[in-house]
């Protein structure tokens, strides 16, 4: 077998090898959530989501990121009416964000986060990653 034939060979391997969301083939998706926290329950809420909620999400299939930011301030135009945080989430799929939302840790988890909150009125976006 000639070296090409090698190369391409093992070049054809390599890219298999490469999961399709590395490769651009899969677009995920990102769920932003814009939450009003309690100032006096803020912490509680940090304390859920960092040893709670967040390592539990990363165990999930086609998982790939989650954080929860605090507005500084709005740089250019209104911020989000009464939105102190920001719930981000990022997975492979919307199948996968469906399946995650229905099992029964995340049913357990989220309402401890909503119990932080003034209000259960948030908005929910959903994303395609472009």
């Amino acid at each position: 077998m000639k070296r090409r034939t090698y190369l391409e060979l093992i070049a054809a391997s390599s890219l298999a090898a490469i999961p399709a969301l590395a490769r651009g083939e899969v677009k995920p998706i990102v769920l932003l959530v814009d939450l009003e926290v309690d100032p006096a329950k803020e912490q509680q809420m940090l304390h859920i989501f960092h040893t709670q909620f967040a390592p539990t999400a990363a165990k999930q299939p086609g998982f790939i990121d989650v954080q929860m930011l605090k507005l500084r301030k709005a740089l250019q135009g209104p911020a989000p009416a009464g939105a102190n945080y920001r719930f981000t989430l990022k997975m492979q799929s919307e199948e996968d964000r469906q399946k995650w939302i229905a099992t029964p840790i995340h049913n357990k988890l989220w309402p401890t986060i909503e119990a932080t909150l003034v209000s259960k009125n948030y908005t929910v976006l959903l994303y395609d990653v472009a």
